[in-house]
């Protein structure tokens, strides 16, 4: 229970407001409820003539006397005013048609407190859903290569969820039912405290089985929402890999794997449900056992020359009882239901309480534009569950206006070196500085507002052309975007499309081809109009003629810029100011295209492969 008050105390702080109308019309929900059952009592004596007493009304004020009594005697006395008046029958009809209103008031009180839960409820579920998303945007990239993507979609969709239908929908009998338990019981005491303490005493059995059910229910939960991740993170897979598995002939093989972890996840969700739906009859079979204890003592009780309690007012009582049996299963179907909901939050408190390695300082330096140079002092980097450094002892100028390339085998550490400039990563050793200012110094949206980023992979979202070029630049406008088109080769093919610059390019730009999707992510990087560029191997997945296209829209780019190139194809920088060699996390060569070549080592190595 402390978890699920910890977990309100964080979500539910905004709504203060919709709890304490949901508790005020509950309370008035349990005050009509009682007074409607009250009527009982006169009609029932009025229907077997069993009350032959005849009542004076009582003064409000009457000293000596409780409110209680004052209040029956009243009441009895307007009833046999009324018989009097207008009859048995017409004080029956007349009392009825009270009952009608009361209960009409009760349920109208009863709906409104649940209805004005329903904000409450969805606006906590949508708070948690935001909140998972803005962790996601403002984690590093170093937490994402630990994370499947499809266990995060998992947490964020099916954990969610869970946390809604189990804990958020277990707020209003939260609220709800202890205010009802509390009224009943109440006046089970004022009508007959003998009764009452009887039946307290077998509160406990019900209590017990309860507990009984709901023990190891968060655990198996747990489990469950981890089959569900696994699987999400297959799914996922296999939508990213359709090609490969078709091409391999896999797909019973991956059918194969996907029944297997549905399977698994049927028999944890099996053991789940089947443990909270025994709850019910269990509830139902020990309350009954309640009402038959309490009808053999009540019985007892009225049998008695000086009974306590006439058979009218006992059958009021039963009437409560049961009223108060059906809060005590709700609250014990909340108490069953918020472990689940509880696994589900920790499985969420993963992403919400995972740490981020890129931090901003309190009051950064800010930085507008680029000025000077790029160095890269020393620098050594490691990731967090590697042994080795990926990066050893790094020393690199990058002069304002200069290209610098990158070129080594694929895990030589070209990717990581780039990566650490806009912080995706923070050096494990060294520094970083631009315009002598130390990139952990200044405000990273300054620092990343100087950089552009054409990627081997264009990545793109399922928007129009357009809302993709203009990504990132605030208010831009259709002269600017076209514009950064041409530059960058893409109008023509943009214009032969129906709807134009309005066209919808499909998830990841699936709708373009590969070099018609480089060269929207060139226009985009154009109309940013970065002062610092990085290129990772842009042009290497490209066919010769989308290459030369290609190529001719990042040489308008870089002609203004300063320029991180990193190079497969060792044609595309024999014009750079310096090329680096890596290999194994180190620097082994560096100079121009032809000091390079004419050193006879790695570099000459690399363009003698590529000339075959």
């Amino acid at each position: 229970m402390r978890q699920f008050l910890q977990m309100l105390k964080r979500f539910a702080a905004p709504y203060k407001g919709y709890v304490i109308g949901s508790v005020f019309l509950n309370i008035l929900s349990a005050v009509f409820n009682i007074f409607s059952f009250t009527l009982l009592i006169p009609i029932l004596q009025i229907l077997f003539k069993m009350d032959t007493a005849v009542y004076e009304f009582m003064a409000w004020d009457s000293e000596g006397v409780k409110i209680t009594d004052i209040a029956t005697n009243n009441m009895y006395w307007f009833v046999q005013k009324q018989i009097a008046e207008i009859g048995p029958s017409n004080t029956l009809l007349l009392l009825g048609g009270f009952l009608g209103v009361m209960t009409v008031l009760k349920c109208s009180c009863y709906f409104g407190s649940t209805a004005i839960m329903v904000p409450m409820r969805t606006g906590i579920s949508r708070d948690l859903r935001t909140q998972v998303y803005r962790k996601l945007v403002s984690l590093p990239m170093g937490f994402f290569s630990r994370q499947r993507k499809g266990d995060i979609v998992a947490r964020m969709s099916g954990d969610v969820n869970e946390v809604e239908n189990s804990i958020t929908s277990s707020l209003d009998m939260l609220l709800k039912n202890p205010i009802l338990i509390l009224f009943y019981f109440g006046t089970l005491i004022i009508t007959s405290w003998q009764l009452t303490l009887f039946t307290l005493a077998s509160v406990p059995l019900i209590a017990w089985g309860m507990s009984a059910i709901g023990k190891k229910l968060k655990s198996r939960s747990i489990q469950a929402q981890a089959k569900w991740s696994e699987i999400m993170s297959q799914l996922d897979e296999t939508l990213g890999g359709l090609r490969v598995i078709k091409a391999f002939i896999a797909e019973d093989k991956m059918k194969q794997r996907f029944e297997s972890t549905c399977n698994a996840h049927r028999r944890a969700a099996t053991r789940v449900a089947v443990r909270q739906s025994s709850a019910h009859p269990v509830s139902e079979c020990l309350g009954t056992m309640m009402i038959m204890l309490v009808l053999w003592f009540g019985g007892t009780l009225i049998l008695q020359d000086n009974s306590t309690i006439d058979a009218p007012t006992f059958i009021f009582y039963m009437v409560i009882l049961y009223s108060v049996l059906q809060p005590l299963k709700d609250l014990a179907k909340a108490t069953y239901n918020i472990p689940r909901g509880l696994a589900s939050m920790e499985r969420v408190d993963v992403i919400l309480n995972a740490k981020n390695d890129i931090v901003e300082k309190a009051e950064p330096e800010r930085i507008k534009e680029f000025a000077d140079e790029i160095v890269f002092h020393d620098v050594c980097f490691r990731y967090n569950d590697s042994a080795k450094d990926v990066l050893q002892h790094i020393n690199l100028r990058v002069p304002k206006g200069k290209t610098v390339a990158i070129v080594g085998q694929s895990g030589s550490g070209k990717s990581t070196l780039v990566d650490l400039l806009p912080r995706y990563y923070d050096v494990c050793a060294g520094s970083i500085t631009i315009d002598s200012h130390d990139i952990r110094d200044l405000s990273i949206k300054d620092l990343r507002s100087l950089i552009g980023n054409v990627n081997q992979e264009a990545i793109l979202f399922n928007d129009t052309i357009f809302n993709n070029i203009a990504f990132g630049v605030e208010n831009a406008t259709m002269e600017q975007v076209v514009e950064a088109a041409k530059i960058a080769n893409a109008h023509d093919f943009i214009m032969e499309k129906k709807n134009g610059y309005q066209e919808m390019i499909g998830d990841r730009g699936c709708k373009l081809s590969g070099g018609q999707r480089q060269r929207i992510s060139i226009a985009r990087a154009i109309l940013k109009n970065p002062d610092i560029l990085i290129l990772d191997e842009a042009t290497s997945a490209l066919d010769t003629e989308s290459e030369r296209l290609v190529q001719e829209a990042l040489d308008r780019l870089t002609s203004s810029r300063t320029t991180i190139a990193i190079a497969h194809r060792l044609s595309t920088i024999k014009n750079a100011d310096e090329i680096l060699v890596m290999n194994e996390g180190l620097i082994v060569e560096r100079g121009r295209h032809e000091e390079l070549l004419a050193l006879g080592g790695y570099y000459k190595k690399l363009n003698d492969m590529q000339a075959l």
